[in-house]
C-alpha cells in the first residue's frame, strides 16, 4: 500500500514478497498506480466524510488510553482533520493542543473546526519537526503511523520532544482483520480484480497486534503498553456507506475513481453481496478495531 506526500518524502509501498509476507518497496513497485497517488489526500473534507467519522468514534478511546491529565500542553502529530484535538479540546479544555500536518488543506480545515484559543495547527512533517527537546507533555497521534514513510524516525522525533516522565501514544487501524468497511470493500475489489491487491490496505505495517509495541520498545520508550480499541459505526443505508467511497480520498477512494464506469458499478454491487444482512433494506452496523499503544519517556 502506498500513501502521497501527505507525510512528506518519498512515497512507499507495501507490497507482498513471493512468500506472502509484507515488506517494504519504494514507488518503483506500483508505478502502474502511480496516477492513484494525484488527489489521494487533496480533499479535507471528502476524507472528513470517508473516514472522519471513523476516527471521531476512536479519538475518545485513544484519550481515555493515553490518560492525559487536563493542563498538558500536547502535541498533536498528523493532526489531520482534527479528529483527535476536537476530542482534547472538549474533555482537557485546559490543554494546550499544536497540531502537526503536512497537509495545507487538512490544516486549514483542522483550524475551522476547533477553537483558536485551545488548538493551534501548522503545516509540517513529524518525521521532521521543528521543535526543541522536551517541548511537550504528551505527543499523540491518531491513525497515522502506517502510512510513514519511516515511522521509526518518526517516532524518535515525538520521543525527542516530549519531555521525561511524558507520554507517547498512538493508534493505526486493524487492516487485516477487524476494520470491517475496508475489508468488505478490498475483499469484494480483489475477487472482480487480482491486481487490486497490491493496493489491499491489510498489508500495511503496524496494523496488527504487537507490532506498535515492538516499535515503542525498540525505540526505548518505558512502561509500555498495547491495547484494542473497539468500535461500531451505524450506516442509514447502502447509500450511506458506499457514496463516501466516491470522493476519491484515501486508498480505496482512489481505486474507486480510476475504475471505468461499468466496473464501479459492478463493484458496487459485489460490495452489497457481502454486507451484513439487512444492508440492502435499511440501517446495518459494521465494526472497527484499531490497535493503540502508550509508552513513557524514560526519566533521565
Amino acid at each position: 500500500m502506498f500513501r502521497s506526500n501527505r507525510f512528506t518524502g518519498p512515497i512507499v509501498a507495501h507490497c507482498m514478497d513471493e512468500r506472502g509476507q509484507a515488506n517494504y518497496r519504494l514507488a518503483a513497485c506500483l508505478r502502474s498506480a502511480s496516477k492513484m497517488v494525484t488527489g489521494m489526500f487533496a480533499n479535507a473534507g471528502g476524507y472528513d466524510q470517508f473516514m472522519g467519522r471513523w476516527s471521531r468514534l476512536v479519538a475518545p478511546l485513544l484519550l481515555d488510553f493515553a490518560n492525559i491529565p487536563d493542563g498538558w500542553r500536547l502535541l498533536d502529530a498528523g493532526s489531520g482533520t482534527g479528529s483527535l484535538s476536537i476530542e482534547i479540546a472538549a474533555r482537557r479544555p485546559h490543554c494546550q493542543i499544536v497540531g502537526i500536518e503536512p497537509s495545507e488543506d487538512y490544516v486549514a480545515y483542522a483550524r475551522s473546526r476547533v477553537p483558536n484559543k485551545c488548538a493551534k495547527f501548522d503545516v509540517g512533517n513529524i518525521q521532521e519537526l521543528s521543535f526543541a527537546d522536551c517541548e511537550f507533555d504528551a505527543s499523540l497521534s491518531l491513525l497515522v503511523f502506517n502510512f510513514l514513510s519511516d515511522p521509526r524516525k518518526a517516532l524518535g522525533e515525538l520521543h525527542r520532544v516530549t519531555r521525561p516522565g511524558g507520554r507517547v501514544c498512538a493508534a493505526t487501524w486493524d487492516y487485516r482483520d477487524r476494520m470491517q468497511m475496508l475489508r468488505i470493500f478490498w475483499d469484494a475489489a480483489v475477487e472482480l480484480d487480482v491486481n487490486a491487491q497490491q493496493f489491499d490496505e491489510k498489508y500495511m505495517p503496524l496494523c496488527q497486534s504487537g507490532e506498535l509495541s515492538a516499535l515503542w520498545k525498540d525505540a526505548g520508550l518505558a512502561n509500555v503498553e498495547e491495547r484494542p480499541l473497539e468500535i461500531a459505526m451505524g450506516f442509514m443505508s447502502f447509500n450511506d456507506f458506499w457514496e463516501p467511497f466516491l470522493v476519491g480520498q484515501g486508498p480505496a477512494g482512489a481505486y474507486v475513481a480510476r475504475l471505468a464506469a461499468d466496473h464501479r458499478i459492478a463493484l458496487r454491487e459485489h460490495v452489497k453481496r457481502l454486507l451484513p444482512e439487512g444492508a440492502q433494506q435499511g440501517t446495518f452496523e459494521l465494526r472497527g478495531r484499531a490497535w493503540a499503544v502508550r509508552g513513557t519517556v524514560p526519566e533521565q
